[in-house]
């Protein structure tokens, strides 16, 4: 593909011609550019495109992008917005230059992250759509779950998980939610993280991301197992930056927001793939991968997750215990499932 930008004469205009152009890595839906125009500093242009989309698709990911980019723009956790042009879908932002690899990556990640949800609140409603959670559909397949791989299902679980999907309503909640909050998306600075991608913005609660470190990265391929002190470390820093911006504790249940992740089968596929099958229905039947682990991995950590979090938890009790045995189930069936890699193995970009 072409490194050359294709600018307008109103982005020209603003920007100056470009001087050097590079094409870089991105998703199958965009495309972007590194441009140093002759008589500037360097920016990065992204064009949304309507690859395996319609157009109608792409134009709502750019109005979608282009908003989550602007309200991220009230704090610095994101590029700053240039310029814009919706007839070709392009955005022209201002370049972060990332400092790479650092060893304790995450308590700063925990932070942005508090900081970038701590930026919208009721008065936003309507800026951007609201969190799609998981479905009764989604509590269903969990079940059929169990039934296909002969583990039995406590009475009290239909019950459990329609409750939690009341809990989950993100009606009453306003955070700003990247969408997609994984390594690659973030950039390190002197100052701080800045996320970048924000096609999957959205407003509700900020703990289904903070569930991230948890519940290992459920929309990334590179997930990653954080436990202990490190687990520990990041979500007290998560906590500590939202009560200081908001004067107010983080609102919900963590462990309601894991075992949110834990029944959407979507969860263990990429983005491509989410809304075509029952992803879980497939489990019992193929192990499949999706960046260097397998879903039976994926789905393995989720559920000893959510069964400690959940031991003595007055909503999901009958829920962990499912999940308990579902994770010995699948070991016991599956031996050579590998636990998912630490954080110092997330990949750099």
């Amino acid at each position: 593909m072409s490194n050359s930008v294709p600018l307008n004469e109103a982005l020209l205009s603003t920007l100056g011609t470009p001087e050097e152009s590079k094409l870089l890595d991105s998703s199958p839906r965009s495309r972007v550019w590194w441009v140093r125009p002759a008589d500037g500093q360097p920016v990065i242009v992204k064009q949304i495109t309507d690859t395996g989309d319609t157009a109608a698709d792409a134009d709502a990911r750019f109005a979608r992008e282009l908003a989550g980019l602007r309200l991220a723009g009230r704090g610095s956790v994101a590029p700053a917005v240039l310029a814009t042009d919706p007839s070709s879908r392009m955005i022209v932002l201002e370049y972060v230059d990332d400092l790479g690899e650092t060893g304790d990556w995450m308590p700063a990640y925990a932070e942005s992250l508090a900081r970038l949800h701590a930026l919208t609140g009721p008065a936003d409603a309507g800026t951007l759509p609201v969190w799609s959670g998981p479905t009764a559909g989604d509590a269903e397949s969990f079940l059929a779950l169990a039934r296909a791989l002969d583990v039995p299902v406590p009475a009290a679980v239909p019950d459990e998980l329609a409750g939690l999907l009341d809990r989950l309503d993100p009606t009453a909640h306003h955070a700003l939610l990247h969408g997609d909050p994984c390594p690659g998306n973030d950039l390190r600075t002197a100052d701080g993280i800045r996320f970048v991608d924000f096609e999957r913005a959205s407003l509700g609660n900020g703990l289904v991301e903070l569930a991230y470190f948890r519940i290992a990265f459920p929309t990334c391929w590179c997930a990653l197992s954080v436990t202990a002190a490190p687990l520990a470390e990041v979500e007290d820093v998560y906590r500590s930056t939202w009560r200081g911006l908001t004067g107010k504790d983080v609102p919900g249940d963590l462990a309601d927001a894991c075992a949110g992740w834990l029944i959407r089968g979507d969860a263990l596929v990429e983005r491509a793939h989410r809304g075509t099958v029952d992803q879980l229905a497939r489990v019992p039947v193929e192990d499949f991968e999706w960046g260097y682990v397998t879903a039976r991995e994926r789905l393995v950590h989720r559920l000893v997750v959510v069964a400690d979090m959940t031991r003595d938890h007055d909503h999901l009790h009958a829920v962990g215990r499912l999940g308990s045995a579902l994770a010995a189930r699948l070991l016991e069936r599956w031996p050579a499932l590998r636990p998912l890699p630490t954080p110092d193995a997330r990949p750099w970009f």
